[in-house]
């Protein structure tokens, strides 16, 4: 299994989906901005959200502009995307490391979901609770017991 996760600047889950590890990132891709976008949101994607088809159906369907490193098999440069990606990247290692996703201990579906639905939580809690107090937004140390 894994988890897709679209989320916000600051950290805050904005929709998440769980899905078979041999499923197409893309296809996850659009059921995902389905459930999260609004409309006129920049979206910074992983690699593997590649194609021009998935670009244009987030353009034409979400109203989003999809950006994301170029691949090695790609002509020219894409953006420049490191800063953000390393943004990316650090709520991933706060699911992951601070928040004990990838200790889940799951042994059937039904207890991976019932196990990731609140690291989520806890997560978009904490980003609320450090915004509320003035402090860095994933400023996790503190608020842990």
């Amino acid at each position: 299994m894994r988890l897709h996760l679209l989320a916000a600047p600051d950290g805050t889950p904005r929709a998440a989906i769980l899905a078979s590890a041999d499923e197409k990132e893309r296809d996850v891709a659009l059921r995902l901005f389905e459930r999260g976008l609004h409309g006129g949101e920049l979206v910074i994607a992983d690699k593997g959200y590649a194609g021009k088809e998935l670009q244009q159906t987030a353009r034409e369907r979400f109203g989003a502009t999809l950006l994301r490193p170029r691949r090695k098999d790609e002509p020219g440069q894409g953006p420049h995307l490191a800063p953000i990606r390393q943004c990316i990247e650090s709520i991933f290692w706060t699911l992951k490391s601070r928040l004990g996703l990838e200790r889940h201990q799951a042994r059937t579906l039904h207890g991976l979901r019932a196990r990731i639905a609140p690291k989520l939580l806890a997560l978009a809690a904490s980003v609320w609770l450090n915004h509320y107090l003035g402090r860095p937004t994933r400023a996790l140390a503190d608020l842990a017991i």
